[in-house]
């Protein structure tokens, strides 16, 4: 079986993580949404929301998906849970730049483990959570941006 970890806070869940959900679910046959626990960040949602939110958008379209959380070393993680591959999503030169001295320390910490690098599609490669949560928050429209259950859970933040 081909298992990927798609990482990340998905604090909220976009379009855009759903496109790169789709596209990595083609590729394995199982994808853990694994959300990063980082005591650092004060997240809009709670872990449990995100869970739920995770699960109820994404679990009814793609049943190979598993959503769980982490904390530590991604590379740990993959061990723990028999993954081959993590997913990540690129919107730019400056993600890409972001993304390779993790992808090469990943690397040289657990070389059974690979990354591979989804670019992010047309529609969604200027689409960041924390846009989402600014622009909600100043009053501006997200529809079309993240799911419909992101936006009545937002609402009900106001």
């Amino acid at each position: 079986m081909r298992r990927a970890i798609y990482p990340g806070t998905f604090d909220p869940l976009t379009n855009g993580h759903l496109d790169i959900i789709s596209r990595a679910c083609r590729l394995f046959d199982e994808v853990i949404i694994g959300i990063l626990v980082n005591p650092g960040k004060q997240p809009l949602f709670s872990l449990a929301e995100r869970m739920a939110l995770i699960e109820e958008v994404v679990k009814p379209v793609h049943p190979q998906v598993e959503v769980a959380s982490f904390s530590g070393l991604l590379i740990d993680f993959a061990h723990q849970v028999g993954a081959q591959a993590v997913i990540r999503g690129v919107r730019s030169a400056r993600d890409y730049e972001y993304e390779q001295p993790m992808v090469l320390m990943n690397r040289r910490l657990a070389p059974d483990v690979e990354t591979v690098i989804l670019i992010a599609s047309a529609e969604n490669s200027d689409l960041s959570s924390t846009l989402i949560k600014e622009v909600f928050s100043l009053g501006g429209s997200i529809e079309g941006l993240v799911p419909d259950p992101v936006i009545r859970k937002m609402k009900e933040r106001k």
